[in-house]
């Protein structure tokens, strides 16, 4: 039987780029991870220091068997898959593939070692180039792209991951020397952007590749808000710390509550408190002073929450951010390997340096429905206790991010690149 286009290639995910270019930005793609890996040393790749947290070795072997697993068995005649336990121990969650080893251990798998992974890596791609010199039929060209999108998403893991990792050592070991991106100082007050309500698309419209959780595209009913025009910066941060923010139970919802009791935060992950006013911050690039004028990075939902109602504001849904951000263009501080720490934000910056929490729980579209085969498990399995993010963060690789990008978490989670932005209600214009 025939399959239909749907089946082929999932509507509004036309990936696009043609066959050169699909090889040329394969390599591209790849060789990032690399470059990416190469600061680290083979025990700084084998470590995984709590259970979200996965050893870089494993993410470069996984988006390697992602394309071993979907595209080079199915697809390229005569290929033979390169270990018969790789199945097993680089799956991450496809349940519909097969069994997988279980992700707390991750770390304690010490072989296949980094060159071993560097040969697996070596022999998908070499592959990969033959498969993709031989021209691709649409659904084969569709799973390429996602291939390389979800490569870009373990970009941005690995490098949460390894700061996780290098922040357990008391030597606040480098991932790299450098500098901070500096945009300027911030502006001492926050700018609103009005939005006067009324209906709004929300969602993905089609014509080039979205993850199956931006679509459909729809309309929604929001009311006057404003939007504020950059994130939370540190010293913002450092003035609800001082005003007794963590020792409040007032400002925070319940569960939040319960983490900031049960994990004693007394302020944002990776955040040491020096004795008097001073405070440093762990950064992939060493420990540092408390920049007051950088964004706050390592906050979860509940933080978000809480100091929002602090501050008088509330944080935005996603529909409220897409609206006025999704009206901006996709720039600001995404990833540059050589700075991977948030910057000064010039006004009315929606991109970049933090992913920003939303209001609104990780829920599926109306008419949402997953994508045929194995992909299928990638999103709609986790629309339960999480919450949306918006916006990428200077992780977030350049080119990956768009104004529907749906990322999301559990509302405790700290370890990403999160920071916050706020919103207000606006009075209704007569």
């Amino acid at each position: 039987m025939a399959m239909t286009r749907s089946e082929r290639c999932p509507p509004g995910t036309d990936p696009a780029p043609g066959a050169a270019g699909a090889a040329q930005r394969y390599v591209e793609v790849r060789g990032l991870t690399e470059e990416l890996s190469a600061p680290l040393s083979a025990e700084d790749q084998t470590v995984q220091s709590m259970p979200d947290v996965s050893p870089t070795k494993w993410h470069r072997a996984h988006v390697t068997w992602f394309f071993e697993t979907f595209l080079l068995k199915t697809a390229l005649s005569g290929y033979l898959e390169y270990h018969p336990s790789f199945s097993y121990l680089f799956n991450s969650y496809y349940e519909a593939v097969g069994e997988r080893y279980p992700r707390p251990g991750r770390g304690l798998v010490s072989r296949p070692g980094v060159a071993d992974v560097t040969e697996y890596r070596a022999h998908v791609d070499e592959h990969m180039t033959r498969l993709l010199a031989g021209g691709l039929d649409e659904r084969s060209t569709f799973l390429v792209e996602l291939g390389l999108q979800h490569e870009q998403q373990h970009q941005e893991l690995l490098l949460m991951d390894i700061k996780h990792v290098l922040s357990m050592s008391p030597l606040d070991p480098a991932y790299r020397d450098g500098s901070a991106v500096v945009n300027g100082p911030s502006r001492a007050r926050t700018g609103w952007v009005g939005h006067p309500g009324g209906e709004a698309a929300l969602g993905h419209a089609g014509g080039s590749f979205a993850f199956d959780n931006e679509g459909p595209r729809h309309t929604v009913h929001v009311a006057p808000y404003e939007l504020a025009d950059r994130v939370v910066t540190c010293g913002e941060w450092l003035a609800f710390v001082d005003d007794g923010g963590y020792r409040r139970p007032e400002l925070w919802l319940s569960d939040g509550w319960a983490m900031v009791s049960e994990q004693r935060w007394a302020a944002p992950l990776y955040w040491r408190h020096e004795g008097g006013s001073d405070w440093t911050v762990f950064t992939l690039l060493g420990r540092r002073c408390v920049d007051p004028d950088e964004p706050v990075c390592h906050v979860s939902y509940y933080e978000a929450d809480a100091f929002a109602r602090w501050a008088g504001a509330r944080l935005p849904t996603e529909a409220e951010w897409e609206a006025v951000a999704g009206e901006r263009p996709v720039t600001g501080h995404l990833l540059d390997p050589a700075s991977p720490h948030p910057a000064p934000q010039p006004a009315e910056s929606f991109y970049g340096d933090v992913w920003t929490w939303t209001a609104s729980a990780y829920l599926p579209y109306p008419g949402f429905r997953p994508w045929p085969g194995g992909v299928g498990e990638y999103n709609g399995k986790f629309m339960v206790n999480q919450h949306v993010l918006r916006g990428g963060s200077c992780v977030t690789p350049v080119g990956h991010v768009r104004p529907t990008y749906r990322n999301f978490f559990p509302p405790k989670a700290r370890w990403p690149f999160t920071g916050v932005r706020l919103a207000r209600d606006a009075e209704s214009t007569p």
